[in-house]
């Protein structure tokens, strides 16, 4: 945003404006000449009339547009200052630009206003109109400038309220990954405490050292994917705890993306159902594997089981991207309020057994 209002302060955009603005000009200089010519009857030719109308109508736009432009900028003019400057410019624009055309036509300056002179009533009803129109065209333009500029600035504060609504709903969805993570942890420990002390110690030794390492980023915009990984790993640390040989496990994370930045705990959800829809309902377990791809300009992060598949079980609901679940109803609202139709959510089967979960997120 601040890039963008630097831009607007360039002269360069006020320039091409006043550019504009004279181009609209020469429309009106035309319409005039031809006024002038076929209506009030001037006599002179139409080419006297457009060269002395386009020098009288340049030099209008000058004093009074680039006067504005100069003195104002984007800015409302005040009314009283900005008519003075137009009943200021009107009678120099006149005077100067017939000056200007008398050496372009090589007609003498006392030629220029004989003509007019035999003409005077109408004349001046052409020239006061003229002004007037051009008063009033600049004048408008004005006001649809600062109008132009008030809704950009509205635009900009609902564009910053929306996001502060966006950023509390994420920190809402993400602050609801965490609970879930733990009561399932909390669980298995419960589990173990009466069948296995030594193991429930050590699962609680893990959980200590999990929850330190997210304490200090669960409330952070972004983390790294190196980060996010050591997570990962430590998380899967406390279900190998739980499940013993029953649970293998690999992390692939390549040298080139480590410092990727991504929304923190993004795959939390992933890993856990694939724990416990997968793995742990499988007598044998098997296997998991987090890996992260770039793909040109999107980052793969994928999450690949060896379980029981997308209805493996008979407590298990379809893992789809319409699924109930905390987990993936959590990713699909964060994905869409982060990165809208950019990033996307599929869980397809796996062979011979289990289920490929993968997100795609723009870099």
């Amino acid at each position: 945003m601040n890039q963008a209002i630097t831009t607007s302060r360039h002269p360069y955009p006020l320039l091409r404006r006043f550019l504009i603005d004279v181009a609209i000009t020469q429309v009106f200089n035309f319409i005039i000449a031809l006024l002038l010519t076929f209506v009030v009857r001037l006599h002179s030719t139409f080419v006297v009339n457009l060269v002395v109308s386009v020098c009288i109508g340049t030099l209008a736009v000058t004093f009074i547009d680039g006067g504005r432009l100069l003195i104002w900028g984007d800015r409302r003019p005040p009314r009283l200052p900005f008519i003075l400057l137009m009943l200021v410019s009107a009678p120099a624009a006149h005077y100067f630009g017939t000056l200007l055309a008398s050496p372009l036509l090589g007609i003498p300056v006392e030629s220029l206003d004989a003509a007019r002179g035999r003409n005077a009533t109408a004349m001046l009803i052409g020239t006061t109109l003229s002004f007037v129109f051009i008063i009033w065209f600049f004048w408008n333009r004005a006001n649809l400038a600062q109008l132009a500029a008030e809704a950009e600035a509205e635009k900009a504060r609902a564009a910053a309220i929306e996001r502060q609504a966006m950023q509390a709903q994420l920190q809402m969805l993400q602050a609801q990954i965490e609970p879930h993570m733990l009561f399932n942890t909390l669980a298995n420990l419960q589990g173990l405490i009466a069948a296995d002390p030594p193991r429930a110690q050590h699962m609680l030794d893990q959980l200590i050292q999990y929850l330190r390492a997210t304490l200090s980023s669960s409330r952070a915009d972004k983390t790294s994917l190196a980060h996010e990984f050591s997570l990962m790993d430590a998380y899967l640390g406390l279900m190998k705890v739980r499940m013993g040989s029953r649970l293998a496990y690999r992390l692939d994370l390549p040298d080139a993306l480590v410092n990727e930045m991504v929304p923190p705990m993004l795959m939390q959800p992933l890993v856990e159902n694939a724990i416990k829809h997968g793995l742990e309902p499988k007598i044998d377990g098997g296997a998991i594997t987090i890996r992260a791809e770039r793909d040109g300009s999107t980052l793969r992060l994928t999450v690949v089981d060896t379980g029981l598949g997308l209805n493996g079980g008979k407590d298990s609901a379809p893992h789809d991207g319409s699924s109930v679940h905390v987990g993936l109803s959590n990713i699909c609202e964060r994905l869409q309020a982060l990165y809208g139709e950019r990033a996307t959510l599929t869980l397809q089967p796996n062979t011979p057994s289990g289920v490929i979960a993968q997100l795609t997120i723009p870099l």
